[in-house]
């Protein structure tokens, strides 16, 4: 579980932070909080903390001389800032220091969990690839436009931030691109940033998934909507002289403000069609949609019920996927006009359709299955050939959900719980313990003891300090740190949520 430490000169704020979220749903639990940075800085220097959240003015130290000095001691920290309106100002002298978000008072509940989310997401990351490392204005800006295209961000602070960071993103439309490199993406990023810097409107981030996001402004006309895909083109160009794997997937041109989560989501998909079309410098979206529906009556697509295909490959009917697919295809086989190449390619659309919900599932690639899905389905020459190499990958899917649901790897983390449970525990360490994702790990854990990661271990916890406080004479505040709590408030809290009553008053009655 991760570890937060508040500070604020205000008491009610730091109540408030206490008790307004839960915590431990997110992986988090604060270890200590302090009115003034001074307090903060000498806890800090003898507490280990993941995340710090502290306001800017507070009397004898600051908020950004402890973020600059907390630096020293952890590195790797990551900060939230609490502010008020009028620190604009005072806030920009601060970003080189590196902030994940910045709250305005009087705090919004949804702001700050969708902000601890992503600072989770960041901290539970197993890429060791420096993507979240530099402390700078790139960090605000990575946060923003991330939250902006995932439509996590309200429009009036998106423009106090473009304001800020001086984005230039008027419109009055708006295309994304999304850049994806296999290694460290530093080195392109920065040759990247360079190529666009003179481009007016043009801005690049880094999104969670490890790809490089682009987002262009772009004025009204039927040229302007051309310069943006050409742009990418070049791009693409300029990239290979790094012989480096480079693949840009190109959204549609859209509308600002609405159309850019709907730009960016579609750019990301296209980079999926890579598994199909693995040659190509830029997909653009739009063209790979002309190229699908082709000259054939398939008007509104392909006529595949994805939803029921999600909901059976989560429920992992096998034999439900295959039966919607055999029923599908027939249905598209007697349809006028249809041409062998189109059920081709409608059975290419479903196996990256595969790949993409696995991956969604899985957090994780499996490239090798799906690339020998998709040669089986271009190597079939009659229509009951296709329909088997469908049904293969029906199989394929739902036995690599199924292999994982047996995986041993969530009974040894409860094996190591059960003698480290009062170490530093999360998602992310047991994650690089056992080779598997953090957040695919939490889902696995989930479906095998019906609990929360955070849920399981604070009642595991609580549950070996109600044996102490039975059976010793120690302080409360001595089990509680023996039990893994070192902040004595949360573990007031979480023992009445498991026991209802306080750890005091359970020992009086024992």
């Amino acid at each position: 579980m991760y570890k937060v430490f508040i500070v604020d000169d205000e008491p009610f704020i730091i109540e408030g932070l206490y008790d307004i979220v839960d915590w431990p749903q997110f992986g988090l639990e604060i270890v200590g909080h302090a009115g003034n940075g001074q307090q903060a800085l000498d806890a800090l220097s003898s507490t280990p903390v993941d995340v710090l959240i502290t306001d800017i003015s507070m009397p004898v130290m600051d908020g950004l001389t402890l973020i600059s000095e907390a630096r020293k001691l952890h590195e790797e920290l990551k900060v939230i800032i609490l502010s008020g309106f009028n620190e604009f100002d005072y806030l920009k002298e601060g970003m080189k220091l590196g902030i994940e978000n910045y709250l305005l008072k009087p705090i919004n509940l949804e702001e700050l969990e969708s902000t601890l989310r992503n600072t989770v997401q960041k901290l539970d990351s197993v890429q060791t690839d420096g993507l979240y490392d530099a402390y700078d204005v790139q960090i605000l800006k990575d946060n923003t436009l991330y939250r902006w295209l995932n439509g996590q961000i309200a429009a009036a602070e998106f423009e106090e931030r473009t304001e800020l960071l001086g984005l230039n993103l008027q419109g009055p439309n708006v295309a994304a691109a999304a850049l994806r490199t296999k290694g460290n993406s530093a080195e392109v990023f920065e040759r990247a940033e360079r190529y666009l810097k003179e481009r007016r409107g043009v801005t690049l981030f880094r999104d969670v998934d490890g790809d490089i996001g682009i987002v262009g402004s772009l004025l009204q006309g039927a040229e302007e909507k051309r310069t943006f895909p050409e742009l990418m083109e070049n791009l693409a160009l300029e990239l290979s002289v790094m012989n480096r794997s480079i693949q840009i997937g190109v959204g549609s041109v859209r509308r600002l403000p609405e159309g850019a989560p709907l730009s960016y989501k579609e750019a990301k998909r296209a980079l999926e069609y890579y598994l199909i079309y693995p040659d190509r410098r830029t997909i653009e979206y739009k063209q790979l949609e002309r190229e699908r529906l082709g000259d054939s009556t398939l008007e509104g697509g392909y006529p595949l019920a994805w939803d029921e295909y999600t909901k059976l490959i989560l429920a992992k009917d096998q034999e439900g996927l295959k039966e919607l697919m055999r029923r599908d295809f027939e249905q598209m086989k007697q349809l006028a006009g249809i041409r062998p190449e189109d059920l081709q390619n409608a059975a290419l659309e479903l196996v990256v359709r595969f790949k993409m919900e696995l991956q969604h599932i899985k957090y994780s690639e499996e490239t090798d299955l799906f690339k020998k899905a998709l040669q089986r389905v271009q190597r079939c020459e009659t229509f009951q050939g296709m329909i088997e190499s469908l049904e293969n990958l029906a199989e394929e899917t739902v036995g690599s959900l199924l292999q994982d649901a047996k995986n041993p790897v969530v009974h040894q983390v409860l094996t190591y719980i059960d003698k480290h449970y009062a170490d530093e525990l999360s998602l992310k360490t047991l994650g690089a313990q056992y080779h598997i994702h953090p957040v695919y790990l939490g889902q696995l854990f989930h479906k095998e003891t019906g609990m929360s990661f955070a849920e399981y271990i604070n009642k595991y916890r609580i549950d070996k300090a109600k044996q102490q406080l039975k059976n010793s004479n120690l302080k409360v505040q001595e089990i509680a740190r023996n039990v893994g709590y070192w902040e004595i408030g949360y573990f007031y809290k979480q023992f009445r949520k498991y026991v209802g009553i306080s750890p005091t008053d359970f020992k009086a009655l024992h």
